[in-house]
């Protein structure tokens, strides 16, 4: 029974998270990509400090760890909560201005700093279940952040409950910020055994009730034409100009299946992502998704087909093809360990929420985390729409997230 007299703080600190920039870089090589992301991660350990965890560091790669320890003479394993502080280049993270709509009454969200930004009804279908909730959206010029500074703050929020109510059993609790979750970084320096979790969660998903077990497997693939530049006065006959190498394979890709504009549920895809050259070397970047692994072998080898297909067509051209190894589906890993799944669900249940096993149609941490040794599904932070300005959380389902991580932790020791 969550303690209904209990002032929540997650909005309260969601709000002052959101407002600092820490936007990941893309093309950095530095890590974590953008040293503002710090300013972030430094508040977060003073305010764990400050309600009272253990153990609380940030490393020299920026991520935060904290320790709740056990207060229970069961040998419960250790249980991670993990969320990432950065926030996606595709949109600004710089001068956030969140807006509170309080006592949602349906309809359409006009946005009051771009009036041209509406988050419509119509095609946001979770907001017919959000009657009467208090809304956080952006003001139109900017991300919100929701993605993934909900889940942080709920994290801290949750650590905060339990530290309040000592009457509440619980085992040893990890919990970890991580930067560059948004650029596929974010495990790259992450510590399994340092970290000393046997399972974690990240909370990182959208709708309430969100238990998701399964993500793609990805890889990405990097293919370079290569051409002849000769001075273009005197090129008859002689130049091969690898961008219309490029063009001509491009136009070959389907055209109705195989993309992301083409494909929905399990579905997957083959997607370039950038294109950039010269008459000399024209480089495309794929990113290729499925959730069966063995899949992504024969859309590359389609792939790779298609590249020499158009290569013979332009004599004296040569082609370089490279794959690499992104992520797998931690669903390989995580059907190994199903109290994982189990008792996630049996603290939804609890709290009367609906559980929404599902699957993404992308990757988290939790993807890497799993293959790491540390068995990592994701749940649900409330957030909507990342990565755009239409971005927006209810206040609601992050006091929702709050006991629900509550709960489970509680789950965990009752069953272990």
């Amino acid at each position: 029974m969550f303690d209904p007299n209990y002032k929540f703080t997650v909005v309260e600190r969601f709000l002052k998270y959101a407002k600092i920039e820490t936007t990941s870089d893309e093309e950095s090589k530095t890590f974590p990509s953008d040293p503002k992301q710090l300013e972030l991660s430094k508040l977060l350990v003073d305010e764990l400090k400050q309600i009272g965890m253990q153990e609380v560091e940030m490393d020299q790669y920026g991520y935060v760890t904290a320790t709740l320890p056990s207060n229970t003479d069961k040998d419960i394993p250790v249980i991670g909560f993990i969320a990432h502080v950065d926030t996606s280049p595709a949109v600004s993270g710089k001068n956030v201005n969140p807006v509170i709509n309080k006592n949602y009454q349906g309809g359409d969200i006009v946005l009051p700093g771009d009036t041209t930004k509406i988050i419509d009804f119509a095609s946001n279908p979770e907001l017919k279940d959000m009657i009467g909730f208090d809304i956080i959206t952006t003001d139109g010029t900017t991300l919100l952040g929701a993605d993934d500074k909900a889940g942080v703050a709920e994290i801290i929020d949750a650590m905060n409950y339990l530290i309040k109510h000592p009457e509440i059993k619980h085992g040893k609790v990890r919990i970890c910020f991580t930067p560059d979750e948004e650029v596929g970084r974010g495990t790259e320096k992450f510590d399994v055994k340092k970290f000393g979790a046997k399972y974690a969660y990240t909370i990182d998903g959208g709708t309430r009730g969100e238990v998701e077990t399964e993500t793609f497997s990805a890889d990405a693939v990097v293919i370079k034409f290569n051409g002849k530049n000769v001075h273009p006065g005197y090129a008859k006959g002689k130049m091969i100009n690898s961008i219309k190498i490029a063009a001509r394979f491009l136009e070959m890709l389907p055209k109705d299946s195989l993309s992301p504009e083409t494909t929905e549920k399990r579905e997957g895809y083959v997607h370039p992502v950038s294109v950039n050259g010269n008459e000399t070397q024209t480089i495309i970047k794929f990113i290729i998704r499925d959730f069966d692994t063995e899949k992504l072998k024969e859309y590359e080898s389609k792939l790779k087909g298609l590249v020499e297909n158009t290569v013979a067509q332009f004599p004296g051209s040569s082609y370089e093809f490279e794959v690499i190894e992104q992520y797998r589906n931690m669903k390989y890993v995580l059907d190994q360990h199903p109290k994982v799944e189990e008792f996630a669900v049996e603290a939804l249940n609890r709290l009367g929420i609906k559980p929404l096993k599902s699957s993404i149609r992308g990757g988290t941490d939790g993807s890497r985390l799993s293959f790491m040794g540390l068995p990592t599904p994701n749940l649900f932070a409330g957030g909507h729409n990342f990565h755009a300005y239409t971005e927006y959380v209810a206040v609601q389902d992050m006091e929702a997230s709050v006991k629900n991580i509550v709960t489970l932790i509680q789950v965990w020791e009752e069953k272990s």
